[in-house]
């Protein structure tokens, strides 16, 4: 039986996912063997020793110590693409929003006082500070191209837009899925310079905080909108205010409010709205609980951010051995003699790393004995070893 503890709420949807005969799901409980988290903070929690695995119901995980966990061999999943339609649905409701004055227009109009007389004629006078301008022929530049990005960037061909974008890291997947007219950037700069939109689709790390900056601000045209739908520390909303007041931006829409943004007459901010969505809370939850379960029961890896991916069916009948270590040299020796000497032969084997971690299956013939498991595990490197029966 495994235990698995939850953090937050998560959609029944995606615990429907693990069998009750063989899965004990609860907020409180003892020794659990994987946790499933959306928001709450994990970085001053006692994580339990018995943990295995953490599957984050969403796509960020700055609120998971990824690098402590790391250390200690535990995987990490995530749920990158399950909530990309929420976003991208925003994201385009923004563009409209910030094209159109909506908000702006909005609030002039529910503050309107007197009879309907007196209101008609003060919205006729009033609506000619609201003029704005449509999407079609406008230019749209996408910083990021994962799931999110290629959405956002292929429904905005769709609406008329020119795009442009910019991921060096764009895998195979995303480019197969990208409207082939959408444009090649080769830098942050040349898509700033070149849009009259800017949308970021990034994770925030050290390499994005203060994507948006004074500097790359000036860059655009006049007039230009900034949507940050990802990360609040991806702009910097200083910068961003000064371009405002100074007439250089149109507007800065944004899903995290602060004390400088919320009352900026330029700036719409929303309460983290990107992935609220009841679809895409099910879809979280449903994509994190199969990969958790994948990799208790069988040690495959999808999705993670920290441990390689990897796919190795079931084979044979005997024991299945995990084994996460050091990405250092004569690992599998090591684990190849302590299965050998014990006279079990190997069925199937593989090996994959992922920056300074390596990841093992080992499928063999016949049940590993504990006392191999715990030769492996005296292994200098290895960091976390179990079997799989």
């Amino acid at each position: 039986m495994y235990k698995v503890q939850t953090l937050n709420n998560i959609s029944v949807k995606g615990l429907e996912r693990l069998p009750r005969e063989q899965y004990e799901v609860a907020s409180e409980i003892g020794h659990p063997d994987a946790i499933l988290v959306r928001s709450a903070k994990m970085h001053d929690m006692e994580i339990p020793t018995t943990v295995k695995a953490i599957g984050r119901a969403g796509a960020g995980v700055n609120n998971i110590p990824v690098e402590v966990m790391s250390r200690r061999g535990v995987a990490v999943f995530n749920a990158p693409g399950a909530n990309a339609n929420a976003v991208k649905e925003l994201v385009l409701a923004a563009m409209l929003l910030a094209a159109r004055n909506i908000c702006q227009a909005w609030d002039f109009a529910r503050r309107l006082e007197g009879d309907d007389a007196s209101i008609n004629q003060q919205t006729e006078a009033g609506k000619k500070n609201f003029v704005g301008f449509e999407l079609p022929g406008r230019t749209l530049g996408v910083v990021g191209l994962g799931a999110i990005g290629v959405k956002v960037a292929n429904a905005a061909r769709l609406l008329g837009m020119e795009v442009i974008g910019f991921d060096p890291q764009i895998t195979v997947r995303r480019a197969w899925q990208l409207a082939s007219d959408v444009r090649q950037a080769h830098t942050v700069d040349e898509v700033v310079a070149n849009s009259d939109f800017v949308t970021l689709h990034v994770p925030l790390n050290e390499h994005t905080k203060g994507l948006i900056n004074a500097e790359r601000l000036s860059l655009m045209p006049e007039q230009a909108v900034v949507l940050n739908f990802s990360r609040a520390g991806i702009v910097d909303d200083e910068a961003v205010i000064a371009a405002l007041d100074g007439g250089r931006l149109h507007g800065y829409m944004c899903d995290f409010p602060s004390n400088r943004l919320k009352d900026h007459p330029k700036v719409v901010t929303l309460p983290h709205l990107g992935a609220s969505t009841r679809e895409a809370e099910e879809n979280c939850a449903i994509m994190v609980a199969d990969q958790v379960r994948d990799y208790l029961e069988n040690g495959n890896v999808r999705n993670s951010v920290n441990f390689p991916d990897m796919n190795m069916p079931r084979g044979g009948k005997g024991d299945r051995l995990a084994v996460v270590n050091a990405n250092v040299p004569n690992m599998l020796g090591q684990i190849s003699t302590a299965l050998a000497d014990a006279g079990l032969n190997i069925d199937d084997m593989y090996n994959k790393s992922r920056g300074d971690l390596a990841y093992t299956l080992v499928d063999v013939e016949g049940k590993i004995p504990d006392a191999v498991t715990q030769r492996i595990a005296d292994v200098e490197g290895v960091l976390h070893v179990r079997v799989i029966e």
